[in-house]
Order: structure tokens, then sequence, then C-alpha cells
């Protein structure tokens, strides 16, 4: 005879209420959580990227104020440059003129007076100057005299340029650097002084370095001459 085993029991037992309580209160952490995340997302994204977009709005700006003043004040160092350089460049030139009146007035001053040594027929200055023509030079030479008072001196007077050309130190004549002159030189004719203006026109690749002044006045006055360097009399020409 088989034996057959009885099926098992069934039991059914009550779900027990503190299950439901937990599961509920993992459910609330889990909402809490995410409204957390949600939260500082939208803080991430919606307010500070607005505050750093105003803050670098306002950076800026400031920088544009801050180069706009830079400007300012460079600009304004720029023109108290300008006006002080302008301002020594006539200081400069006052002075140049106050002490050419004084040269003239010493000069004069000899002339006139009574007890100053006397003098025969004299070179008293040269004075050359740049023109805008390349090569030609416009030169002043001042001739004097008080050995003879109120006797007229009259004759001519020439210049010679010394230099170097192509290594070579020479000496243009008179003739050659002459425009358009007499080739005995130049006429004069005074009882005091005078000033003889004229023009020079330097052969080309000549290098000059000296001025020989050569001054004629006859039997009655005799002749006279001076050496000047180059450096010491040209003027370079002011332009207006």
């Amino acid at each position: 005879m088989v034996h057959v085993p009885s099926p098992p029991e069934l039991v059914v037992r009550p779900l027990q209420r503190f299950q439901w309580r937990e599961w509920t209160t993992l459910g609330l952490f889990w909402l809490a959580s995410l409204i957390v995340v949600a939260t500082l997302v939208w803080v991430v994204r919606v307010r500070i990227p607005a505050d750093g977009a105003q803050s670098l709005d306002r950076a800026l700006r400031q920088n544009a104020e801050l180069q706009q003043r830079v400007a300012v004040l460079e600009r304004a160092d720029q023109v108290s440059r300008t006006a002080n350089a302008e301002l020594q460049r006539q200081i400069a030139q006052k002075q140049e003129e106050a002490a050419g009146l004084r040269a003239d007035l010493a000069f004069y001053s000899r002339l006139t007076d009574a007890g100053a040594e006397r003098e025969g027929l004299a070179v008293q200055a040269l004075k050359v100057e740049a023109q805008t023509t390349p090569r030609m030079y416009g030169f002043d030479v001042t001739l004097t005299q008080n050995l003879k008072p109120g006797q007229v001196a009259s004759g001519k007077v020439r210049l010679s340029i010394s230099g170097i050309k192509a290594d070579r130190l020479i000496t243009v004549p008179w003739t050659e650097v002459a425009q358009n002159e007499d080739a005995n030189g130049l006429a004069f004719s005074f009882k005091y002084f005078q000033q003889i203006k004229g023009t020079l026109l330097l052969p080309e690749g000549f290098q000059p370095n000296g001025v020989r002044v050569e001054v004629d006045g006859g039997a009655s006055m005799g002749k006279a001459e001076r050496e000047f360097a180059w450096s010491q009399i040209l003027s370079v020409q002011k332009k207006l």
C-alpha cells in the first residue's frame, strides 16, 4: 500500500504595519531629495549666471571708463610736453637774439668810442646759411674800419672754401663758388662798417670745413683777410 503525503498547510498572516510606515518614510525622503536637487539646479542655472553677467558688464564699464581716463591723461601729458618744448624753443631763440644784440652793441660801441683802439680794414664776422637748393648757401660778411673815421673804404671782397672731395683736401676759389657774381669779388663802400650778402654753390661731392675771406681796400685802406671754421659759421635755415 502506497503512502501519499498530505498537502502542506497554507498559513495566511496579516502584513505588519511598521513595513508600510517604513516605505512611506523612504518615499518622503526620496521626494525631498528630488526637491533639493531641483532647487540647487535652479540656483546654479538661473541665479549664478545672472549675477555673473551683471558683474562682467559692470567690470567692462569700469574698464572702459578707466581706459577713457588714461587716454585723456595721456593727451594732456602730450599737450603739456609739446607746450613745454615750444616754450624752451622760444626761450632759446630769445636768448640767441639777446646774445646777438649784445654782440652788436659791443661792436657799435667800439666803433663810436673815441678812446678805443683804432683798427684798419677788417673782417668782423661771417655767417653762412643753408638754402633750399642743394649745395647752395647764402653768406653775410661784416667789414669794419675805424682807423680813418669819416673816410670811405671801398674795394672788393672774395671768399674761398676749403674742404674734402674724393678723399683729397682742396680749396675752391671764389670764381668757382660765386653765383653770377663779379669774378674779382663783391664790391663794398662804407665809412665805419658794412654787411655784404651773397650766395655760394659748392661742387658736387664736396665737404666744406673752412672759409677764407679776403678784402682788398686799395692803396688807401690796404688789405685784410680772415679764416673761419665751417662748423662755427654755419647757421641752419629756420623753418617757417
